[in-house]
C-alpha cells in the first residue's frame, strides 16, 4: 500500500498541535497459525496498560474523564439439538468448538421448530454458529432428497464485505460435509459467467439487500428452483436496518415471502442483531412475522477497558470567538500512531469518510517518522471503493500486514476482524448499540480488550464523556422503523406488481396504507387494475424496483471522476452530492486530496483534480419549513408540542473553508445550487408571550436563543431515537407564519420520516431536559460546538445566545405534566 505524504502546511501544523513526538520503533510481530501477527498471551499488554501508556504525561491525563471497567464474564455451555446431523456437528467440533453456548443450542432448537428467531446478544457471542448449524443440517438432509434441489437457504448482509466474509466462513467450517454444502455470494461484484451457476446450483446463496430487491425478486422465474426449496432466510445484523433503509428492507422482505408463497414455500427467518431493547418487536416489524426472542447472552466476556477521552482546547478561535477543541480527527490519528507503535492491532472507527481518509493519512505521516515500513501498515477503509480495493484491503487486514485501520460503519458490519487489541471511536456513533458493536470488535478472540471513545466538539459527545452513566448505566435503543412510511411503500407495491399482478389477499401483507396507496399509482398511470382478474398490473416498460432507492438516498449516485485521466475514483449518493462534491469541495480518496471543478447534476459526475489544500471544506445551507398537517398536539403549559408533516425547502449556498486540523475558519465562497423540497415528519414546540417573560427572553435575543436550543436539541436525540445528528435537521423562529407563535422544528432527514421525530415527540420530555442541561453545564460563555454551536448551520451559527436557551428551556419544561 502506497504511502501518501499529507498537503504541503499540514505537518508543520500536526508538529505544533500533537504531542510529545514517537520516538521508538516495533519489530514486526511473527505470524502465528492463522498468519496474523499476534502478541503471544503472556507478553500481550493489558488493556489498562495500554491506556496508561496512551495517556501519559499530564495533558494526555487530563482527557480522560472517566474509565469504565468491564469484567470478564464466564460463559455456559449446553448441548446441540438431538435433529442436528451428526456430520454438522462434527465439522464444528473440527474447528475447534466443543460444545455450544446456552444461546446457541437454544437458537437452533428453535430453528428447527419452524420458529422464526432472533439472536440479539453481544459482538463475538456466536451469533452466526448459532444459525449456521441447523441451516447446514438442513442443507444436509435437503442433499439426501430424491428427484430434487433439495433445501436452500438465503443470507442477507447488509454489506458487500460482510457476505463475503460470512461465505469464508461458511465454505471453511462446511468443507468436511463435502459438496453437499454450495455456498455462493451473488451481488453486484458477482461476475457475469458465475450468475448462472449460482442460481442453478447454489443452495447457501449470500447477498445484500439492495441485490435482492433489484436482481433477484424481480428475475424470480429464473430463481423459480431455489425459490420453491427455500427452507431458512438470514438476516444478519439485523439492527442496522433502521429509519428509510430499515423501512424499506421491511418492505423487500414482504415482497420475499409473497414470491416465496407463490413458489410453495414458507421459508422460517433467523435473525441476528447486535444487543438491543425489545429485539423480538422490532425483528417481527421487519419480516411480518412472529419472531422468538433469544437474548440471554451465555458467552464468555474477556476484560474490556472502555475509556471516555475529551481533546483539549486549543489556543484557536472560532466562530464569533468561540473556543474551539483540537478535533476528534487529530487526536484518534495520534492515538491510532502511538498504538501503531506499541504494536497493538487497533481499528479506528470515524464517521465520515473524509475522516478515515485523513486519519489514515496523518497517522502514515506520524509513523514514518520512526520508521517507514511501519506507514505502510495503516490504511483506510470505507464505503465508496472499488471492490477490488475493497478485497485488497479485507486480505490485508485478514493475513495481519495492516496493523491500525481508519474505518468507517462499512467495516462495523464488514468483516471478521477477531485478534484486535483496542478500538477507538472518534466520535459518538449515533447509538449506544452502534457504540457496543464498535468497541466489541476488538477482544473478539476472548482476550482483554481497550475501547476509547474520543469526543468531538459536539453538544452530544461533550454530553456523554460527562455524564457516562447515560452510556454505560443505561439500556440500548430499540430500532426505529416505519414499513407504512408512504413513500417507501408506494414504489415496493409497483415492484411486487411488476414481479406478480397485486390482489386483494395481497393487501394485508403489504400493510393497512396499501389500500389508501394504490388508487393513487392508479391515478399516477403507474398500475392498472384488470376487470377481468381484479389483479392490479405494473404499466410501464422500465424496470419498477428502480422507483425504490432503499437506500434512502434519494436518486442515482453522483460518481467521482479525475479529471485528467477519466479514472472512476468511486460514488457519492445523491442526497450527500450537493454538500460534499459542490464546486470547490475537497474530496479524499486512498489517502489522496481531490479538488471538486465541477459538479454535474445533470450528468451526475463530479470531476476532480489532484491538490494539496491546507484546508478542507465544509457546506453552508438555508432552510424553510412549513406545516401540512397536525397529527399529535398535547399542552406543555401555555406553549404547544406537536408531531406531524411538514415540507422542508433546502438549499446549499456556499461552503467554509477551514484550516485543517484546527477547523480555523478562512473565508466562504458562495454556490449557486438549486433548491430541494422535502415532505416528511416532524416534532415541533412553541412558546408564547407570557412563558418568554417569565423566561426572561425580550426580542433581541429570542432567535438566539431559539436558534440555540434548536441546535442543542438536534444534537442530543440521538441519545433518545436511533438516528445519527445528519439523519435528522432543525428550523426555529421568532414568528412561524403558520404557528404564529415563536417555534423550534426537529424533522425527519428523508422523505415520508423515519420514525425519528416520533421518537422525539414521544421521549420529548427526557430529550429537552438532557439538552437543557448540555447547554447549562457546558463552560464555556457565550456558546461553542460543545454546546449550541453546529457544523451544519445554514446560518453560519449567528444568532445564537446560550443563556436565553437555558432560560427558555427551563420555563418551557416547567409546564410538562408528571
Amino acid at each position: 500500500m502506497a504511502f501518501n505524504h499529507l498537503p504541503a502546511g499540514v505537518h508543520d501544523a500536526l508538529r505544533a498541535l500533537s504531542v510529545t513526538p514517537v520516538t521508538h520503533s516495533v519489530p514486526m510481530a511473527k505470524n502465528h497459525r492463522s498468519e496474523r501477527p499476534s502478541v503471544s498471551a503472556p507478553d500481550r499488554p493489558s488493556p489498562g496498560a495500554v491506556l496508561d501508556r496512551l495517556a501519559s504525561g499530564p495533558s494526555r491525563a487530563a482527557r480522560v474523564t472517566h474509565t469504565e471497567h468491564l469484567p470478564p464474564r464466564p460463559g455456559r455451555h449446553a448441548v446441540w439439538p438431538d435433529r442436528i446431523r451428526a456430520e454438522v456437528i462434527a465439522a464444528v467440533q473440527t474447528a475447534g468448538i466443543a460444545h455450544p453456548w446456552a444461546h446457541q443450542a437454544l437458537a437452533a432448537e428453535h430453528a428447527l421448530d419452524g420458529d422464526s428467531v432472533v439472536v440479539a446478544t453481544g459482538t463475538a457471542s456466536g451469533k452466526s454458529l448459532a444459525y449456521l448449524v441447523p441451516v447446514l443440517s438442513s442443507l444436509l438432509d435437503g442433499s439426501e432428497a430424491p428427484n430434487g434441489r433439495g433445501a436452500t437457504t438465503l443470507y442477507l448482509a447488509p454489506t458487500k464485505a460482510l457476505a463475503a466474509d460470512q461465505c469464508r466462513s461458511v465454505k471453511e467450517l462446511s468443507q468436511p460435509l463435502g459438496t453437499a454444502i454450495r455456498p455462493a455470494v451473488y451481488d453486484g461484484d458477482t461476475p457475469f459467467e458465475e450468475r448462472e451457476w449460482v442460481r442453478q446450483y447454489g443452495n447457501y446463496v449470500l447477498t445484500n439487500p439492495d441485490m435482492l430487491h433489484r436482481g433477484i425478486l424481480p428475475s424470480h422465474p429464473r430463481w423459480s428452483s431455489f425459490f420453491k426449496a427455500l427452507k431458512y432466510v438470514v438476516i444478519d445484523e439485523c439492527h442496522t436496518y433502521r429509519g428509510v433503509f430499515g423501512s424499506h428492507v421491511a418492505q423487500v422482505l414482504r415482497r420475499l415471502r409473497r414470491i416465496c408463497a407463490r413458489y410453495g414455500s414458507d421459508p422460517v427467518f433467523l435473525l441476528a442483531s447486535a444487543t438491543s431493547a425489545e429485539p423480538a418487536v422490532s425483528a417481527q416489524r421487519l419480516t411480518g412475522l412472529p419472531v422468538v426472542e433469544v437474548a440471554d447472552d451465555a458467552s464468555p466476556r474477556g476484560e474490556l477497558v472502555f475509556a471516555l477521552w475529551e481533546p483539549p482546547l486549543t489556543e484557536m478561535q472560532g466562530e464569533k470567538g468561540a473556543p474551539v477543541r483540537r478535533t476528534a480527527t487529530a487526536e484518534t490519528a495520534d492515538l491510532l500512531t502511538d498504538l501503531a507503535v506499541q504494536g497493538v492491532r487497533s481499528v479506528a472507527f470515524v464517521r465520515s469518510r473524509r475522516g478515515a481518509e485523513l486519519i489514515s493519512v496523518i497517522a502514515q505521516e506520524r509513523l514514518a517518522e520512526v520508521d517507514r515500513s511501519l506507514a505502510r501498515r495503516v490504511a483506510a477503509y470505507r464505503g465508496g471503493y472499488l471492490s477490488e480495493e475493497r478485497r485488497a484491503l479485507e486480505a490485508a487486514l485478514h493475513s495481519g500486514e495492516l496493523l491500525g485501520l481508519a474505518a468507517t460503519t462499512a467495516l462495523e458490519l464488514g468483516i471478521d476482524v477477531s485478534g484486535l487489541d483496542a478500538v477507538l471511536i472518534a466520535g459518538y456513533p449515533g447509538t449506544r448499540a452502534s457504540l457496543w458493536q464498535q468497541a466489541g470488535r476488538a477482544g473478539r478472540s476472548g482476550q482483554g480488550a481497550l475501547a476509547v471513545l474520543v469526543a468531538r466538539d459536539d453538544p452530544l459527545d461533550t454530553y456523554l464523556v460527562h455524564h457516562p452513566e447515560a452510556l454505560f448505566d443505561q439500556p440500548v435503543e430499540s430500532t426505529v422503523l416505519d414499513p407504512d412510511n408512504p413513500y417507501v411503500l408506494a414504489p415496493h407495491l409497483c415492484a411486487a406488481a411488476a414481479e406478480i399482478p397485486l390482489t386483494e389477499p395481497d393487501l394485508a401483507l403489504f400493510g393497512p396504507a396499501t389500500g389508501e396507496l394504490l388508487p393513487q399509482l392508479e391515478a399516477a398511470k403507474l398500475l392498472r387494475r384488470r376487470s377481468a382478474t381484479k389483479a392490479w398490473h405494473w404499466t410501464r416498460r422500465e424496470s419498477a424496483a428502480d422507483l425504490a432507492d432503499i437506500r434512502g438516498e434519494g436518486g442515482s449516485p453522483v460518481q467521482v471522476v479525475e479529471a485528467g485521466t477519466g479514472r472512476l475514483l468511486g460514488t457519492v449518493d445523491a442526497g450527500s452530492a450537493h454538500t460534499s462534491v459542490h464546486d470547490g469541495a475537497i474530496h479524499l480518496h486512498q489517502g489522496r486530496t481531490y479538488v471538486v471543478k465541477k459538479l454535474d447534476l445533470d450528468d451526475n459526475v463530479a470531476l476532480v483534480e489532484t491538490a494539496n489544500p491546507t484546508y478542507s471544506t465544509t457546506a453552508r445551507d438555508t432552510t424553510a419549513i412549513s406545516i401540512l398537517e397536525t397529527d399529535v398536539e398535547v399542552p406543555w403549559g401555555d406553549g404547544r408540542l406537536c408531531y406531524g408533516s411538514v415540507e422542508v425547502t433546502n438549499q446549499v449556498v456556499g461552503y467554509l473553508r477551514r484550516r485543517l486540523i484546527t477547523g480555523e475558519v478562512l473565508g466562504e465562497t458562495k454556490l449557486d445550487l438549486p433548491p430541494r423540497t422535502l415532505r416528511t415528519r416532524a416534532v415541533w414546540w412553541t412558546v408564547t408571550e407570557d412563558q418568554l417573560d417569565a423566561a426572561r427572553i425580550n426580542p433581541e435575543i429570542l432567535g438566539g436563543a431559539l436558534h440555540a436550543a434548536e441546535h442543542a436539541s438536534i444534537g442530543l436525540l440521538p441519545l433518545f431515537a436511533t438516528c445519527d445528528r445528519w439523519d435528522i435537521g432543525g428550523v426555529s423562529m421568532p414568528l412561524h407564519p403558520d404557528t404564529l407563535l415563536p417555534t423550534v422544528f426537529v424533522y425527519d432527514g428523508h422523505p415520508g420520516g423515519a420514525g425519528f421525530a416520533e421518537r422525539a415527540f414521544h421521549t420529548a420530555r427526557e430529550w429537552l431536559t438532557a439538552t437543557r442541561e448540555a447547554i447549562a453545564s457546558c463552560d464555556c460563555d457565550a456558546g461553542c460546538p460543545s454546546c449550541i454551536q453546529s457544523p451544519k448551520c445554514g446560518n453560519g451559527n449567528d444568532p445564537l445566545h446560550k443563556r436565553g436557551a437555558v432560560r427558555l428551556l427551563s420555563v418551557l419544561l416547567k409546564g410538562v405534566a408528571g
